[in-house]
């Protein structure tokens, strides 16, 4: 996880899925909540960039480990990953988000676990 060491990187995708699958980072969603309950990757957790630019902390399962940040497309996360590698985080974003997530054919689900879309 060498992007984790230069402060905020950029990973694909598949990284992304490769790196929160086996638990070496948590995948944080900073979309709206109406565009996560829509769809959101599978095991991912919620937290608006809106309330983190506003100072709220990471969720307790996210405190003290790696996060990777996804969006829509990468604008936002990239915003998250800085404000959370200003304070003190390892922190990436994904290049494309939820957007290339889908693309790459990658799960994503809606808030009742069915098959969900990009919003």
């Amino acid at each position: 996880m060498s992007f984790f060491r230069r402060g905020p990187g950029r990973v694909s995708p598949a990284e992304a899925a490769r790196w929160t699958a086996d638990g070496a980072a948590v995948l944080l969603d900073v979309r709206e909540s109406s565009e996560w309950y829509a769809g959101h990757a599978p095991g991912a957790i919620h937290l608006p960039l809106s309330r983190l630019a506003e100072g709220a902390s990471l969720p307790d399962s996210a405190a003290g480990r790696p996060v990777v940040v996804i969006c829509r497309s990468g604008n936002r996360s990239r915003q998250a990953a800085r404000i959370l590698a200003d304070r003190g985080s390892q922190a990436v974003d994904v290049v494309g988000g939820m957007t290339a997530w889908a693309s790459e054919g990658l799960p994503v689900h809606d808030r009742h676990g069915a098959a969900g879309t990009v919003a």
